[in-house]
């Protein structure tokens, strides 16, 4: 039987509906699965240092859908495992959609039926967003809708339901080297340059001694080209920078950067060769040296 039938059936004998989920796909099949037996969905999120809270399906409300017709492309979602939480953020969001499930099981009407709450725990700041009504033309919520949850959640959204570490697939074999293969080409003195792309706290807390840190944040900011220029002009020997090696902590964000250097070297900057290490620091600690710490 389709998940999401059997999500309706079972979610029928129940009043209310509490998405405590970390993954999109989830998201997705609880929402329609609530708008199709009629039940409110109090929705809570959380992520690094930001949480977010409010109801769909609720009194002419809309669903996740209507908001989110079509899900982001799966490498610029990022779960728990993959970004990290402040772990007083989700007792915090959890608290508050506890009050908005006993706000709507006594009766009072609910503070977020079709608002969203934000809350930034950084700057310590909640903010409302009122959010756009039901959509007519929703797949889940309009007229006949039932039919058309009938579909693989995974598929559709082009991730796993599950909020482990995710493995993107955005280059091919040819366009990948592994640690073993990285690790030849060091003893071999192959000059080349390694660009670690992580964020400043994770080379904080280890990194090949050898690499040049470009965070990929920088490179999506749309200055690259300045950036290599930059660090090139620097370099003692700017022939290295015709072989451009790129590493993160599970080789992930190191494919997202090695699109971004493809498209620069298309352009006809100072012409390079890019690969990234696939499974990343993590897999050099595994399988090349496992003093490496592992975070």
């Amino acid at each position: 039987m389709p998940k999401s039938i059997s999500m309706v059936t079972a979610l029928k004998q129940y009043d209310i509906v509490a998405d405590c989920s970390d993954n999109v796909p989830t998201r997705y099949l609880i929402s329609d699965a609530c708008a199709v037996a009629g039940k409110p969905l109090v929705s809570a999120s959380a992520l690094r240092w930001e949480g977010q809270l409010t109801i769909y399906n609720h009194q002419g409300g809309p669903c996740y859908r209507c908001l989110f017709p079509i899900p982001p492309p799966p490498e610029t979602v990022t779960n728990c495992a993959d970004g990290g939480v402040l772990g007083v953020v989700p007792g915090i969001m959890g608290c508050l959609q506890a009050q908005e499930v006993l706000k709507l099981a006594s009766g009072i009407d609910p503070s977020y039926s079709s608002t969203m709450l934000m809350y930034d725990a950084l700057d310590g700041r909640f903010r409302n967003i009122k959010l756009r009504g039901k959509r007519a033309d929703c797949t889940t919520c309009g007229s006949g809708s039932e039919s058309r949850i009938l579909e693989n959640y995974e598929a559709f959204c082009g991730s796993s339901a599950s909020d482990r570490c995710r493995t993107l697939y955005l280059l091919s074999a040819t366009e990948r080297m592994t640690v073993q293969e990285y690790k030849q080409l060091l003893d071999d003195g192959v000059p080349h340059v390694l660009i670690d792309v992580r964020p400043q706290v994770e080379v904080d807390i280890c990194h090949l001694p050898h690499s040049v840190h470009i965070p990929l944040s920088q490179l999506e900011a749309g200055n690259a080209a300045d950036l290599l220029g930059e660090r090139r002009g620097t370099s003692e020997c700017g022939s290295q920078w015709k072989k451009l090696i790129v590493v993160c902590k599970l080789g992930n964000d190191s494919q997202k950067a090695v699109k971004i250097l493809q498209r620069l070297s298309e352009e006809g900057f100072n012409e390079f060769t890019v690969k990234d290490i696939a499974g990343g620091l993590m897999a050099w600690a595994e399988k090349i040296d496992p003093a490496f710490p592992k975070y």
